[in-house]
């Protein structure tokens, strides 16, 4: 290859115009359709040709448009305000600094595989990285220091078509990183600066771009640098691309390069967020880090590294995580456990549900778990499945008491509403209701709105769709090479009078989406009732793998047009942040009915709630907490059947049913001024219900206040004194597994307390009345341990068919005295008995350290066991 000397050539714009450079190169234009429309000001076809890219926007216009733009002095003008409120927003005071101690500001370094921007940034497949993106949205509009840490796809994830035959096929397009919004980030000497990350017999070379995000900055590895070989440049090609082997390769560079890159930059983040289990080697090269730098053992520094660590699952579905065999762990890590002071056998048990299963796999998801202190679900629903789903890492722990908790999804607001939707609740909850999105008194007001303007605005949005739709299947026409005449049914799709269904997802048998199809006859008669239509709008793409996916797509294509409903039926190719904008704006129900409880959240229907649509989906993901009878409709009432096609079949008479008899009359019942009265009425409720509850500023606001400044504030604890507290904790819990083997609940003593009098239990009449306390005392050998460093605990609650607590609570026992005995203590503890029904209580034992995060961090619980019965001689 000859030598090329690379050069960049920039767009030569007017002094009186160097603002638009500033704006163009801070992402907040994407939230915020007063920056968007000045873009669209300079050239509207232009910047649709440049794929809503500002800056390829002014790399493309001319300069006789750029001149005659700097004498037009009413662009001068709206060009100035633009700048000042950038300006204003980045300095101004935000929700951090009020509820954060003065002089605290910890550094949180959130890492995703995929980050979802906006559509002239395609680092994103789904819904993982339109969360990461309206993760870092809310970030900055609430001012959490918080920083992103991703990869920078060459070809980002791949773009769909569809053949003639409905078949989707995939191509993959290069990005051009210069005409981006985003910059290298370079070393004062002006060169880039780059990390080095170790692999197999060398050392992978990565550059560091950054987005700005608002106030939060997104930094991108890059390994496509002339230092590597082309295997190592394709590291950072496409998303989700590859095999086996190369997904561990870019979780690597994402966790190890990522974390290197701070370093890099001297970020030091006291919090570090893994968005699921792709970065989960971050966990690994923090304790290497720490030890390395504070000559600590792997056991010190992962106390102080954990602290710090909060781990987020994202999927119910155990075949949706990552997991690599033995051999590439070897391949990989070979070198580098040897670096974090362990041995191999300790380093794979990090992965792995059975320490000592030398033929299980290394799970990304187990080794986020082992390290972090601080772990969720994404609804409640998922919070509860993730309980149980890894409720044997925490053996003898109650699954209720699984140390995962559930922080609901939530979308970015002012990211997903129609301008249209925005300027009315401008004008009927204030001008300062973005400030106020969680509270529930400011969306009371959409009561305020008139029923016509609300409407009509709704409708508004729905043409928008229409005319999108169109012009986009038009273009997908056109690429097939359809015949002219042909291309004139494309203007005739979709009615902006009808009733419309959105159905946008990725495409995964479990998300069912051709659940509407399995009676295609009664299908075709709703849809097609010339009296009262009914549309459906499709979008979604199959992973390139996912052939039962793919195959889903094309019975959709199939259907339509076997039952000539191609103008009823809009299946919208190659589906992405712009499509979806349209499509959550404009439909009137947004249908979701995955298989429960496979979908851990979905974001997609708090989108269309938002923009005035209802939501009609199976009991899964947010819906159980978003759905009540006023706000929308549930498909089935959450049952699950062994055998799928009968669960289909039965949620898929249940669609019909709801549509026929009320979703469909719901829609057409207008009153004498022609407008849907009760359907409006509901629409008020979803909004009122739905949008304070379900968006990101109460999101990020509850990992601030539940993990990300507890975690801080743990960090900074643990880690001060030259790292002397983690190095206790670290001993502390040495010597406290050392001590359990020897631990034993010897007696336990239980007397019925009431008004009149105490008396002991009878173990064979167990009976008392509402209003009596359980009076418990238990004797516990704990040898040399203090009673301080052990919970002693009173577990009770109702119990099922087989004698087991379910749904307990816990009373902590007080220390009472010593027995007499060496090392053997007496703790006692009292229980109200304020219901009926046959109740049960447990005596347990836990470790106790007012360092650690939860009691369950050793895995050690103790239970009072029965007592082995003694034999008797038979008689002879």
């Amino acid at each position: 290859m000859p030598k090329v000397r690379n050069f960049m050539v920039l767009p030569a714009l007017p002094d009186s115009l160097k603002g638009l450079e500033t704006i163009a190169g801070n992402m907040f234009w994407s939230w915020n359709p007063y920056f968007v429309e000045l873009f669209k000001r300079i050239d509207s076809n232009l910047w649709t040709a440049c794929g809503h890219n500002p800056v390829k926007l002014l790399g493309n216009v001319s300069q006789e448009q750029l001149e005659a733009l700097a004498e037009n002095q009413g662009f001068l003008c709206e060009l100035q305000r633009a700048v000042e409120k950038l300006k204003a927003y980045l300095d101004g005071p935000t929700w951090f600094e009020k509820v954060s101690s003065k002089g605290t500001k910890p550094i949180i370094a959130y890492f995703s595989a995929e980050f979802g921007i906006h559509e002239c940034l395609p680092l994103y497949a789904g819904g993982l990285g339109i969360l990461a993106g309206d993760h870092l949205k809310s970030a900055s509009d609430l001012g959490v220091p918080l920083v992103g840490l991703g990869l920078l796809y060459q070809k980002g994830y791949f773009r769909q078509y569809l053949n003639i035959d409905g078949w989707q096929q995939e191509v993959y397009t290069e990005n051009d990183f210069y005409n981006m919004p985003i910059e290298l980030v370079r070393k004062k000497s002006g060169r880039p600066l780059t990390i080095s990350v170790e692999y197999p017999g060398r050392c992978v070379t990565a550059q560091i771009w950054c987005a700005s995000v608002g106030r939060i900055k997104l930094y991108l590895l890059d390994t496509n640098v002339s230092a590597n070989s082309s295997t190592d440049r394709m590291i950072t090609a496409s998303l989700y691309g590859g095999d086996n082997e190369m997904r561990i390769r870019q979780e690597i560079m994402l966790g190890i390069g990522g974390l290197k890159a701070l370093t890099a930059m001297d970020i030091t983040p006291a919090v570090c967020h893994m968005n699921e289990g792709h970065a989960a080697f971050m966990a690994l090269e923090r304790i290497r880090e720490l030890r390395s730098a504070k000559n600590m053992t792997f056991d010190e520094a992962l106390e102080a590294t954990r602290s710090g660590n909060i781990f987020t699952m994202h999927t119910s579905v155990k075949a949706g995580l990552d997991e690599f065999p033995v051999e590439l762990m070897d391949k990989y890590f070979g070198s580098f456990f040897p670096a974090l002071g362990i041995n191999r056998e300790r380093f794979l048990a990090l992965g792995r549900i059975l320490p000592d299963d030398d033929a299980e796999s290394f799970k990304m998801t187990i080794l986020g778990l082992r390290l972090s202190s601080y772990i969720n679900g994404v609804s409640r629903l998922h919070g509860q499945i993730s309980r149980e789903m890894w409720s044997s890492l925490w053996p003898g722990v109650p699954v209720s008491e699984v140390p995962v908790i559930a922080i609901t999804n939530g979308v970015h607001i002012k990211n997903w509403l129609s301008d249209e939707m925005g300027s009315l609740y401008e004008r009927y909850l204030g001008p300062n209701w973005t400030d106020e999105t969680v509270s529930e008194s400011v969306w009371n007001n959409i009561d305020q709105i008139p029923d016509e303007e609300l409407w009509q605005t709704h409708q508004r949005c729905k043409e928008r769709l229409v005319v999108f739709a169109r012009n986009r299947l038009k273009a997908q026409m056109q690429r097939r090479g359809t015949y002219h005449t042909e291309l004139n049914r494309a203007e005739e799709v979709l009615d902006p009078e009808a009733l419309t269904i959105g159905f946008a997802r990725r495409f995964a048998g479990y998300k069912r989406g051709n659940l509407l199809l399995k009676d295609e006859e009664r299908l075709a008669k709703l849809l097609s009732d010339p009296d009262r239509p009914v549309q459906i709008v499709f979008a979604g793409k199959a992973h390139p793998r996912d052939t039962e996916g793919k195959d889903i797509i094309r019975q959709i294509i199939h259907f339509a047009t076997q039952y000539d409903l191609r103008r009823h039926i809009v299946f919208l190719e190659d589906y992405d942040i712009d499509v979806a904008r349209a499509l959550v704006r404009g439909v009137d129900i947004w249908l979701s009915n995955p298989r429960r409880p496979m979908e851990a959240s979905s974001t997609s229907g708090m989108k269309a709630a938002i923009n005035g649509a209802l939501n009609m989906s199976t009991l899964d993901g947010w819906w159980c907490e978003g759905y009540t009878p006023e706000v929308g409709w549930v498909i089935g009432a959450g049952e699950s059947y062994k055998n799928a096609d009968y669960q289909d079949m039965v949620e898929s008479q249940a669609i019909y049913n709801m549509l026929e008899n009320e979703v469909v009359p719901l829609f057409y019942t207008r009153s004498a001024d022609n407008l849907p009265r009760a359907w409006i009425r509901r629409v008020k409720n979803s909004i009122k219900s739905i949008t304070p509850r379900f968006n990101t500023h109460r999101m990020v606001g509850e990992y601030t206040r539940r993990f990300y400044n507890p975690a801080a504030a743990k960090w900074r604890y643990l880690t001060a004194e030259a790292m002397a507290r983690a190095k206790a904790l670290s001993m502390w819990k040495s010597n406290m597994k050392k001590a359990w083997p020897e631990f034993a609940i010897k007696d336990v003593q239980i007397q019925v307390k009431n008004a009149e009098k105490s008396r002991q239990l009878n173990p064979k009449q167990p009976q008392l009345k509402i209003g009596s306390q359980l009076s418990v005392r238990a004797l516990v050998k704990l040898g040399k341990v203090g009673p301080d460093d052990v919970s002693v605990e009173l577990y009770h609650g109702p119990v099922d068919t087989w004698g087991n607590i379910k749904d307990g609570s816990t009373v902590r026992m007080d220390y009472k005295e010593t027995s007499g005995h060496d090392g053997e203590h007496w703790f006692v503890g009292l229980i109200p008995c304020g219901a009926p029904g046959r109740r049960g209580v447990a005596v347990r034992l836990l470790p106790r350290h007012d360092d650690l995060v939860n009691p369950y961090e050793l895995g050690l619980i103790l239970w009072e066991t029965p007592q082995p019965k003694k034999a008797v001689a038979a008689a002879t």
